[in-house]
């Protein structure tokens, strides 16, 4: 099945925040971004003020509101800081609201257009899950900085820590709905499942979730949509709900070409991640096979390794990035496969269910 509309990369994943001016900084300085635009008082929105975050092809813009009844403020109190708008750079922004809301999707924001002495930019947005928008941007015709009323910044460049592009980004949805969002994305946008997990296969003694990753016709926009299982104690996707108050987005992975100086260069600037137990490492390579990076420095860092017929893959997760234990990240560095970890779900698993312990919320 090809997707009805064709979808060119991730355009950016915009935050909403309480303070943007802090969370720009913290996305600098903690993980390597640079600030190239911004939006705000002195460009003459009145409303809210938003900073362009990018790293290697990723984008992020964090936005806040400038007054309590804003929409962005109302989504701060409920989710706290969180991701609120999933863009896609399409050819033809019209094209895919029409295509998409014609099959089902409820619209949230009609086909729109701004220019300035740059161009014109277009857009449009779907509704998916809990309160996040699905936008559709339309950039060909575009040349500025990021948008209309967006001004370029001079700001020092980011360190950098190796980030190159936007692997997949995670939703957790309420205990059965991974179905109805798994079809709503193939009915809607023509998606594929590209695999399927069962409880069976993401589970420890205590709790367990279930997970269909949906990808386009191309398999650069991949959507993992999890939800808990029925288990002894509460899962991590039951507590995710319970915080994020709704459905929401779980993680992004971000790609990089070397994991290990990644890591590392987070690690120096303050970035916590999961603790995997030392015995993880021990029969690392019978499991699956040899790999190029040295088993000593893994370890070191808690990097972890999967394999599938076509080549291997080693990922990390940091901690939640905020004080409610919602929205975390996954660095992960792909040789061949193009699975998702499957044969570390039990180690992360058990990792996550001790920061729960700790929470009190397991």
């Amino acid at each position: 099945m090809n997707s009805f509309f064709p979808i060119q990369r991730f355009d950016h994943l915009e935050f909403y925040v309480g303070n943007a001016r802090q969370a720009a900084l913290f996305y600098s300085q903690a993980f390597g971004f640079t600030n190239t635009a911004y939006r705000g008082l002195e460009t003459g929105d009145r409303k809210t003020a938003s900073y362009v975050m990018e790293q290697g092809e990723i984008r992020f813009v964090l936005s806040s509101g400038l007054n309590p009844n804003h929409p962005i403020c109302k989504s701060v109190l409920q989710h706290g800081d969180s991701i609120a708008v999933i863009a896609l750079e399409v050819p033809n922004a019209a094209s895919a609201y029409q295509e998409s809301t014609a099959r089902g999707a409820v619209g949230a924001i009609p086909p729109t257009e701004e220019k300035d002495e740059y161009g014109i930019i277009r857009y449009a947005a779907i509704h998916i899950y809990g309160d996040i928008l699905l936008k559709f941007v339309e950039r060909s015709h575009y040349t500025g900085v990021f948008a209309p009323s967006f001004q370029p910044r001079n700001s020092a460049k980011g360190k950098g820590v190796g980030l190159t592009n936007i692997d997949h980004v995670v939703g957790n949805v309420e205990l059965g709905g991974m179905e109805r969002w798994a079809k709503f994305f193939a009915d809607t946008m023509g998606f594929e499942l590209l695999v399927h997990f069962d409880d069976q296969t993401i589970s420890t003694e205590y709790s367990a979730l279930m997970s269909k990753v949906m990808q386009d016709s191309t398999g650069k926009i991949k959507l993992p949509i999890n939800e808990p299982a029925q288990g002894q104690r509460k899962s991590q996707i039951e507590e995710y709900l319970e915080y994020n108050q709704g459905l929401g987005i779980q993680h992004v992975a971000c790609a990089t070409s070397n994991i290990i100086e990644t890591v590392s260069r987070l690690r120096a600037s303050g970035v916590e991640f999961l603790k995997v137990p030392t015995n993880y490492y021990e029969n690392i390579e019978e499991r699956v096979g040899k790999i190029e990076e040295p088993l000593d420095k893994l370890a070191e860092l808690g990097i972890l390794v999967d394999c599938d017929r076509d080549g291997y893959l080693l990922q990390i997760f940091t901690q939640p990035v905020e004080d409610r234990p919602t929205l975390f990240f996954e660095v992960i560095e792909r040789h061949g496969c193009q699975g998702f970890g499957e044969g570390n779900f039990k180690a992360l698993f058990e990792a996550i269910e001790r920061e729960q312990a700790r929470r009190g919320n397991l």
